[in-house]
């Protein structure tokens, strides 16, 4: 939301309310030019606070703005860094996981091997009986 529309749309309502309330009373001409004199200052008091609020959100969002500049390529590196220490960390582990899984495949092909010849030995006997 820009400030500007926002301001203008607040000062207007400000305004506005401050007429129709002015209006709507019945009052006499000395006393309607004096609530008038008063509410106008009160008014623009209001809006003076008003602007150095938003002021101080502006100024407010451009600080963080500038902070957001300055960490974000910080925070990247760090975590640029971070992948890298993790990576050359648990290399010596995933080499370890390769060679335990090349073993373990090794293994269940000899077993496979071995379970395939005694299956052809417990075969060959059997047809020598039936022959």
């Amino acid at each position: 939301m820009k400030a500007k529309p926002f301001l203008f749309g607040l000062g207007a309502g400000i305004i506005g309310g401050t007429i129709a309330v002015l209006f709507s009373t019945p009052q006499s001409g000395q006393q309607l030019r004096a609530n008038l004199r008063s509410n106008a200052g009160s008014t623009k008091d209001k809006l003076l606070d008003v602007k150095q609020q938003v002021g101080t959100v502006k100024q407010s969002v451009h600080s963080l703005t500038d902070e957001i500049k300055n960490n974000i390529p910080l925070i990247i590196n760090d975590l640029k860094q971070t992948i890298t220490t993790f990576t050359e960390e648990i290399e010596p582990s995933k080499n370890n996981l390769q060679q335990e899984i090349e073993a373990l495949q090794n293994s269940i092909s000899e077993i496979e091997k071995n379970v395939a010849q005694i299956t052809e030995k417990k075969k060959k006997p059997q047809e020598k009986l039936s022959n």
